[in-house]
C-alpha cells in the first residue's frame, strides 16, 4: 500500500511511519492546523489576558472597591472569566487567573487577589 503525505498528496518514501514527504509539507499541515484551531483560543486568552492586567492594576493591595464605569471605561469584558469560586454563603466570584471580582450590587464590585500556596 502507498503512503501519501498529509500535505501535498504525493507518496512518501523511507519508513512506515512516515507521514510527510519533507519538512516544509510537515510544516506546511501543522500551521494550517494551527491557525484553523488557533483563531478563537488566540482571541479568547487575548481578553483573558487584558482582564487580569486590568485587575492587578485596579487592585496592587489585595482587596478594593471599584465601579462598574471604571472597569468598563478601562476595557474589562465581563463576558469572559477562568473559574469561578462559591463561598459557603452563597457568593460567586469571578475570577481571571488568581485575581477575582464579586457583584456587591449593580453598580459595584470588590477585588481580590487569592493566594494559593504552589
Amino acid at each position: 500500500m502507498e503512503r501519501l503525505c498529509l500535505d501535498c498528496g504525493e507518496a512518501v518514501k523511507g519508513r512506515t511511519d512516515k507521514k510527510f514527504c519533507d519538512d516544509s509539507c510537515r510544516n506546511n499541515y501543522n500551521n494550517r492546523l494551527k491557525s484553523e484551531n488557533g483563531i478563537v483560543f488566540n482571541r479568547i486568552n487575548s481578553i483573558l489576558k487584558k482582564n487580569r492586567t486590568l485587575l492587578s492594576k485596579f487592585n496592587p493591595d489585595g482587596k478594593v472597591k471599584i465601579s462598574r464605569k471604571k472597569m468598563l471605561n478601562a476595557g474589562f469584558n465581563f463576558d469572559y472569566h477562568t473559574h469561578i469560586y462559591q463561598t459557603q454563603n452563597g457568593k460567586c466570584y469571578l475570577f481571571c487567573y488568581e485575581f477575582g471580582y464579586l457583584a456587591l450590587n449593580d453598580d459595584d464590585f470588590l477585588l481580590v487577589k487569592r493566594e494559593d500556596k504552589l
